[in-house]
C-alpha cells in the first residue's frame, strides 16, 4: 500500500508542477507560495482523508461481516458441537446441509469477498493514480475518455447529424510563437543559473522549412563568484551548413542538448567555478527507472521544450475532469462480476468504495481547477499596449508641422531606403539648403507616410492633437502581437464592423517550421484555428465575408471546422488558383507529383441566400503584381475580384 500511495504522491506532484518550484515567474510564482500547503495536504491530508472514508464507509461493511461471521461460527459450535469446524474455520461436510452450517457457510463467503483495509487503500490509490495518469500528459490534460477494459476512446456525443471532435476542442492553444525570454533557476547549493538569450533569428525564420534550433554558447559562459551567479548565453535560430552536418539530420535538437550537457560543465575551470559545476551536476530528479537527472539537464529541456513544444490551457477543466470521474467510476471501477459474486448485500460497500474515491477525486480536481483557472485567468486578460505609433499621410498634416518633419534624419532615411529620393534632381541629403528643399518637395509628395515612430514623443502629441477625427485620417489600423489576444482586443470597438476577414493560416504541411507534438498535430491545428476563428467571427458584420486560403493537407478539416463556427449554411464557394509548380518534400515529390493548386474558402457571415448580389468579375485583363514572383495569378487578386460590384 505504501508503494501505491507514493506512487500516486508523486504524480500528484507532478500534477501541481512541483518540479518547477525553482522557477521565479508567472505562475511558478504563485506555485511557489502555496507549495508547502499543497505539500502538507499531499503527505498528510490525503492519506487521513482516505481513512476516513474507509472510516464512514466501506470499512463498516467489512465489520459487519466480520461480526455475521462470528455470530454464525458461535451458532454453529453451540447446535453443532465442537467438531462441526476444524482449526482454519472449516466446516465439516456432514453438517452443511444444516440450518447453522448453510447460514454459516453464506457468511464466510461474505467475509471473504470482503476486502482488508490495505486491500481497499490500495485499490483506492490505483484508482485514483489510474484516473488522473489518464488526462495528464507533458503538463497538459488531454480530453480523452477511454474505457480501460477494451483499450478503446469514447467521446460526448449528443445526437448531432455530423460532429467534429478533437483532442484539445475544449483547450485554448496558447504557444502560437516561440517564446523569447531568459529563464532562471536556483539550485541546492544556492548558485543561480540565467539561460541569456543573446539573439533570435525571428524575421528570416518566417519562410518555410527554415526551423531553429537552441543553442548554448559555449565559449561565452559568464561565472560571478561575488554573486554566485553563472550566465549562459544562448542563441535561436537556423543551423549551419557545418552543424547541419554534425548533428546530423534527425532530432538535432536533442544532439544539440546531449552536447550540450557534456560541454557547458567543461567549459568551467574546477578552481575558480566550482559551486558553479557543482550547481550543474547536483541531482534534480530520478528517471521512471531510476536514472539520475542533473539540475542542468532538467532546466535545459524545461527551457528548451518551453521554445519547440505547444501549450494549452483547460477552458473547464472542472467540470472536465468531474464530468471523467464520473464515467470512470461506472466503466472501470463497478465490476458487476465481483459484485454478484460477493452477494447483494456486499453491493453497498461498492458503492461506499466508489463514494470514497470519488470524494477524494473530487477534492484534487478542485486543487487543479484553482491552477488552470489562474492560468486561463491570465490568458484571457486583455494583455497591456506596449506601444503605439501612428502612420499619417504628409497631405494630412498640416504644414506648419513640416520644418520638424524636415530635420527628421531616421525619416529621411526610411524614405530614401523605400523609394530612393535621393535621386531627385535637387539632393536632399546634402548643402546648406536641404531643410527647404525637404520642405519643398514635402508640399509636391502628399502621399508620402510619415511614420511617429521617428519622432520624440513632444512633437507626436501635437500632431495627434491637430486632427479632429483621428481613425479618418490613419484609415487603417495594423497589430503587432499574439493573434488571440489582438483578436480579443479589437472586439469592443470593432464588434460587427468588418466586411471582409482574410485568413492565411499555417497549412500544416510539416515544412513550415510550425512546430506541433506528433500525436496530436492536427488537433493541435485546429485548436489554434477554432480558437481564433470564433473571435474573428463576432468582428464580422451580418454581410460581412470570411476568405481562407489552404492546401489539401487540411482543407477537409478547415471545412469542416468553419462550418462548424459560421453554419455549414454559410459556406459559399471555394476559390482555387495556381500557387506553384515545385514539388514539395513532403513526399509527393518521390511519386513525380506536383500539387500546384491551392485554395481559398469563401464564407458569409449571414446564410447565402441572405447576402447581397455577388459575383466574379474575370471579364477584365489579369493585373500584375510583381512581388508575387514565380507564384502566378496572386490570391489576393482573386479576393479583389471577388468584391468587384458585390456591394
Amino acid at each position: 500500500m505504501n508503494n501505491q500511495l507514493e506512487k500516486f504522491q508523486s504524480l500528484l506532484r507532478e500534477l501541481f508542477q512541483f518540479d518547477c518550484a525553482d522557477l521565479d515567474f508567472g505562475i511558478y510564482r504563485i506555485m511557489n507560495h502555496k507549495r508547502d500547503l499543497i505539500e502538507e495536504w499531499i503527505t498528510r491530508e490525503l492519506p487521513k482523508a482516505i481513512t476516513n472514508e474507509l472510516d464512514r464507509g466501506a470499512l463498516g461493511t467489512i465489520s459487519q461481516a466480520a461480526q455475521e461471521l462470528e455470530t454464525a461460527k458461535r451458532k454453529v459450535l453451540e447446535a453443532l458441537g465442537d467438531d462441526a469446524l476444524d482449526f482454519n474455520g472449516v466446516l465439516s461436510e456432514k453438517y452443511r446441509g444444516t440450518k447453522a452450517g448453510k447460514e454459516y457457510l453464506i457468511a464466510r463467503t461474505n467475509a471473504a469477498n470482503a476486502h482488508d483495509r490495505n486491500s481497499l487503500e490500495t485499490m483506492i490509490y490505483n484508482h485514483l493514480y489510474s484516473f488522473f495518469g489518464r488526462y495528464y500528459q507533458d503538463g497538459d490534460f488531454i480530453s480523452k475518455r477511454r474505457y480501460s477494459r477494451q483499450e478503446r476512446y469514447a467521446i460526448p456525443y449528443n445526437g448531432e447529424e455530423i460532429y467534429l471532435y478533437w483532442a484539445n476542442h475544449d483547450q485554448y492553444y496558447v504557444k502560437t510563437a516561440e517564446y523569447f525570454t531568459d529563464y532562471t533557476f536556483t539550485a541546492l547549493n544556492g548558485v543561480t543559473v540565467h539561460f541569456k538569450l543573446q539573439s533570435a533569428d525571428i524575421e528570416q525564420n518566417n519562410i518555410k522549412g527554415n526551423k531553429r534550433f537552441l543553442l548554448p554558447r559555449l565559449p561565452e559562459l559568464d561565472w560571478n563568484a561575488s554573486s554566485r551567479q553563472l550566465v549562459i548565453p544562448c542563441d535561436y535560430r537556423p543551423l549551419t551548413q557545418q552543424e547541419n552536418i554534425a548533428y546530423g539530420q534527425k532530432n538535432q535538437q536533442d544532439a544539440i542538448l546531449t552536447n550540450s550537457l557534456e560541454k557547458i560543465p567543461r567549459q568551467l575551470s574546477p578552481k575558480t567555478a566550482a559551486p558553479a559545476i557543482a550547481a550543474l551536476n547536483s541531482e534534480k530528479r530520478k528517471t521512471s527507472d531510476g536514472q539520475p537527472i542533473t539540475f542542468l539537464e532538467h532546466h535545459l529541456r524545461q527551457y528548451m521544450r518551453r521554445n519547440t513544444s505547444d501549450f494549452f490551457i483547460h477552458k473547464n477543466l472542472n467540470s472536465f475532469l468531474s464530468r471523467e470521474l464520473d464515467f470512470y467510476l461506472k466503466n472501470d471501477v463497478m465490476n458487476l462480476d465481483e459484485i454478484e459474486g460477493a452477494g447483494e448485500n456486499r453491493a453497498e460497500g461498492w458503492f461506499q468504495i466508489m463514494l470514497a474515491i470519488r470524494n477524494v477525486g473530487n477534492r484534487i480536481i478542485e486543487f487543479l481547477n484553482q491552477i488552470e483557472e489562474f492560468q486561463k485567468m491570465l490568458w484571457e486578460k486583455r494583455k497591456f499596449i506596449t506601444e503605439t505609433q501612428y502612420c499619417i499621410m504628409i497631405g494630412a498634416i498640416a504644414e506648419g508641422f513640416y520644418p520638424d518633419i524636415a530635420t527628421c534624419e531616421s525619416q529621411w532615411n526610411e524614405w530614401n531606403d523605400m523609394f530612393h529620393i535621393d535621386e531627385e534632381g535637387d539632393s536632399l541629403f546634402s548643402g546648406k539648403s536641404s531643410q527647404k528643399k525637404r520642405i519643398a518637395f514635402l508640399k509636391t509628395q502628399t502621399t508620402l507616410m510619415l511614420d511617429t515612430k521617428h519622432f520624440d514623443q513632444s512633437f507626436v502629441d501635437r500632431l495627434l492633437g491637430s486632427f479632429d477625427q483621428l481613425d479618418e485620417i490613419t484609415e487603417g489600423l495594423l497589430i503587432r502581437g499574439e493573434n488571440w489576444q489582438a483578436l480579443n482586443l479589437l472586439q469592443e470597438r470593432y464588434r460587427e464592423h468588418v466586411n471582409c476577414i482574410y485568413v492565411d493560416p499555417p497549412y500544416n504541411t510539416g515544412t513550415d517550421g510550425f512546430i506541433y507534438k506528433d500525436q496530436y498535430q492536427h488537433s493541435t491545428w485546429l485548436s489554434l484555428l477554432e480558437n481564433r476563428m470564433v473571435l474573428g467571427r463576432h468582428l464580422l458584420e451580418n454581410t460581412g465575408l470570411l476568405f481562407c486560403s489552404i492546401d489539401d493537407i487540411e482543407y477537409h478539416r478547415l471545412r469542416v471546422v468553419l462550418d462548424r463556427i459560421l453554419g455549414d449554411d454559410r459556406f459559399i464557394g471555394t476559390l482555387t488558383w495556381i500557387a506553384t509548380t515545385q514539388p514539395d518534400n513532403i513526399g509527393r515529390a518521390r511519386y513525380n507529383l506536383q500539387q500546384n493548386i491551392e485554395y481559398v474558402l469563401l464564407l458569409g457571415k449571414c446564410s447565402r441566400t441572405q447576402l447581397p448580389p455577388f459575383k466574379l468579375d474575370s471579364s477584365g485583363k489579369e493585373k500584375k503584381y510583381p512581388h508575387i514572383g514565380k507564384y502566378g495569378p496572386c490570391r489576393f487578386e482573386i479576393i479583389e475580384r471577388a468584391f468587384e460590384g458585390a456591394y
